[in-house]
Parts: structure tokens; C-alpha cells; sequence
């Protein structure tokens, strides 16, 4: 199961975030989105675990969970929305 973390401490790491998820189970990939241009943590990542019912005790055990001063949102990830690429909304003249 792919789980969603928010609100990440912007210094948290990934060695960090494996260790807290490991006493619910198996840990398969932690990953922690960076701004591709500054290399900083976005305050958001993801943690991949094998088996549904440990992840879900991860998320529930985990959810609200304070660290470094900010608390964790913790949820199952949802597919990401695909983006269109066409019609409104982007550039054009507005006059």
C-alpha cells in the first residue's frame, strides 16, 4: 500500500521517517518530494509498505502524530488526477 504523508518537518529524513513506519511492519520505499530546483523537501512524501493490514495500522497509529513541532497527516495515497492538456485556465489574452 502506497501512503501519503503531509506535513513533513521541512529537516525530516527519509532514514528518519523508515524507522517510525518499521514498528508497523515491512517498509518497501520512503520517499520525501524535493523542489527540483532548490533540492528542499516540499514538506510532503511517501511510504510504500507490502502488507495493507500493517500499513493501515501505520496510518491510523500515525495520523496526527506530532513531529518537529508540526502535525503528520498520514493517509492511503489516491491516485494522481491526470491533468489535461487542453481548454481554459492556462495563458491567452484577457481583455
Amino acid at each position: 500500500m502506497r501512503i501519503y504523508l503531509g506535513n513533513l518537518p521541512y529537516e525530516a529524513a527519509e532514514e528518519e521517517l523508515e524507522e517510525m513506519f518499521r514498528q508497523y511492519g515491512q517498509v518497501e520505499s520512503v520517499t520525501i518530494i524535493k523542489d527540483r530546483d532548490t533540492g528542499r523537501s516540499k514538506g510532503f512524501g511517501f511510504v510504500e509498505m507490502p502488507g495493507d493490514s500493517e500499513a493501515q495500522s501505520a496510518i491510523e497509529a500515525l495520523n496526527g502524530k506530532e513531529m518537529g513541532g508540526r502535525d503528520l497527516t498520514v493517509n492511503e495515497a489516491r491516485p494522481r488526477e491526470e491533468r489535461s492538456s487542453g481548454g481554459g485556465g492556462g495563458g491567452g489574452y484577457r481583455g
